[in-house]
């Protein structure tokens, strides 16, 4: 269809401002010019995922291989050549080989010098060998400039193309020009490279894709320490007491009724324990008045774990959710209710609607919802796609200001739910109150600490020492004043 008059123009007009930007854009890509040329030592996996990507981006790629003639698992345009030979082609290498195997390396001293060797090895076992890597290969090659990148990314996640895998890679070395050398490879096989500093931190960056959920461990510990003590605790209230004393079996309720007596607990106690470091941290900070010395270092694990025990506890307020569903298709709920109408029917008498009854029912289950409501936002917020679209304050607000409100939900939830049978004698078994009595004990403890901190007595001395004042440091001043003095 043709354009004509004032819409002809404008249609020019458009045309003309894309393709300045098309041809604005293709200048400042950064495609690598096409004399560029990289070696890659070893045919393996990762070595060749690496060398047929940096193919795909434009690179002219060479291999060193020990047996030039059996590599034919290698695309057309991509030369394999000896050791030496291939070395000669590049100023870049990566040593895509294992550690066992470089001894061949102090043969090619003399073509390796001055030339840029990548690292990309890992070990089989965290601390493997008393130095990293990269280190290790520093001191075959001294006349080289060694970086260690690439290797928290996988051969799988190269072929693929990065779209399921993580972007991100370590890169570390003593040479700062090579360092961004290496970083601008990695920018180009669309990575993104993060500087760590010298060869030093090689040894952490080789430990980093052996560690296994590093952060876990302790939230999954805990939790399944937490979840033995009331699974155990229920056991023995549950099915043991009525089992000794009254001779029933009820042994059925492991299937429902006590996993959903543990899960609301789990949930609650690991979302107090969310908020008990940083309450814990204040009162160290009140109590040392300063903020510049360094919390033990249990103290700062359990800080850096707080958003893992967060989303452990979203889980188990999930299956709260799902458990608490099914309770009125259950054959023991069915069979008690229909017991309840037929003892009426026999007795010729109708139980009167409770009030009070209906209150605390509507009022537990409300707060049940808000309570899941505001912990699934904050679950939602935890995940990095959508923090990194908040600012720092937003996130903040959501995580610390929502985070209360839903413990404080929650709680209440669990208050409310028990009602008036806090106190009543009928509801302990061996003297043992019931497991949602024992699951408000944190949060409970949890929640009037932060009152207490959030009174002005202790908020006003807490944010100025947050803000940098010390306490001591008017004491010091004083008495050197007072040195002076006596010198003079």
């Amino acid at each position: 269809m043709a354009l004509s008059g004032e819409g002809a123009t404008y249609f020019n007009a458009f045309m003309e401002e894309n393709s300045s930007n098309e041809k604005s854009l293709a200048m400042n890509m950064n495609f690598p010019p096409n004399q560029d040329t990289v070696c890659v030592f070893g045919t393996g996996d990762f070595g060749r995922s690496i060398g047929n990507k940096m193919f795909q981006c434009g690179y002219s790629v060479v291999f060193g291989s020990r047996n030039p003639e059996m590599s034919g698992l290698l695309p057309k345009g991509i030369n394999v050549l000896s050791y030496a030979e291939a070395a000669r082609k590049s100023d870049v290498i990566i040593i895509a080989i294992h550690r066992e195997h470089y001894d061949f390396l102090t043969e090619l001293a003399e073509e390796l010098q001055g030339k840029i060797l990548v690292d990309v090895s890992n070990n089989l076992k965290i601390n493997q060998y008393p130095e990293s890597n990269a280190e290790y290969l520093a001191q075959m090659v001294p006349r080289a400039k060694i970086v260690k990148a690439f290797n928290t990314v996988s051969a799988w996640a190269l072929q693929s193309g990065t779209l399921d895998a993580s972007r991100q890679v370590f890169v570390c070395g003593n040479d700062k020009e090579s360092k961004q050398r290496v970083m601008d490879i990695g920018c180009t096989l669309g990575l993104t490279p993060v500087d760590q500093g010298t060869l030093m931190v090689a040894r952490e960056i080789e430990n980093y894709p052996l560690q296994l959920f590093p952060m876990w461990k302790f939230p999954l510990y805990l939790s399944a320490a937490l979840c033995i003590f009331y699974f155990v605790y229920c056991v023995i209230r549950e099915i043991i007491y009525p089992y000794i004393n009254e001779k029933k079996d009820f042994s059925f309720l492991l299937a429902i009724s006590i996993p959903n007596r543990i899960f609301p607990g789990m949930a609650l106690n690991l979302l107090a324990l969310v908020y008990l470091p940083g309450i814990i941290a204040a009162i160290l900070q009140l109590y040392r008045g300063t903020k510049y010395s360094r919390f033990p270092k249990w103290l700062d694990h359990w800080m850096l774990c707080r958003k893992q025990l967060g989303l452990v506890a979203l889980a188990f307020a999930f299956l709260h959710v799902l458990y608490t569903l099914v309770i009125p298709i259950r054959q023991y709920v069915r069979w008690k209710l229909n017991k309840r109408v037929i003892d009426q029917i026999k007795a010729n008498k109708t139980e009167p609607f409770n009030t009070t009854s209906g209150w605390i029912s509507d009022s537990y289950l409300a707060l049940g919802i808000l309570g899941f409501f505001l912990f699934v936002l904050l679950g939602i917020t935890s995940l990095p796609s959508v923090s990194n679209m908040v600012n720092w304050r937003e996130f903040r607000f959501v995580q610390s200001k929502l985070g209360y409100l839903t413990l404080v939900l929650c709680t209440a939830h669990t208050l409310v739910y028990g009602g008036n049978r806090f106190l009543s004698p009928s509801i302990l078994r061996w003297y043992l109150p019931s497991v949602y009595i024992l699951s408000l004990i944190i949060p409970c403890t949890v929640l009037v600490l932060k009152f207490i901190l959030i009174m002005p007595c202790f908020d006003r001395p807490l944010t100025r020492i947050r803000q940098g004042w010390e306490r001591n440091s008017k004491v010091s001043s004083k008495a050197q004043l007072e040195n002076g003095k006596s010198e003079v």
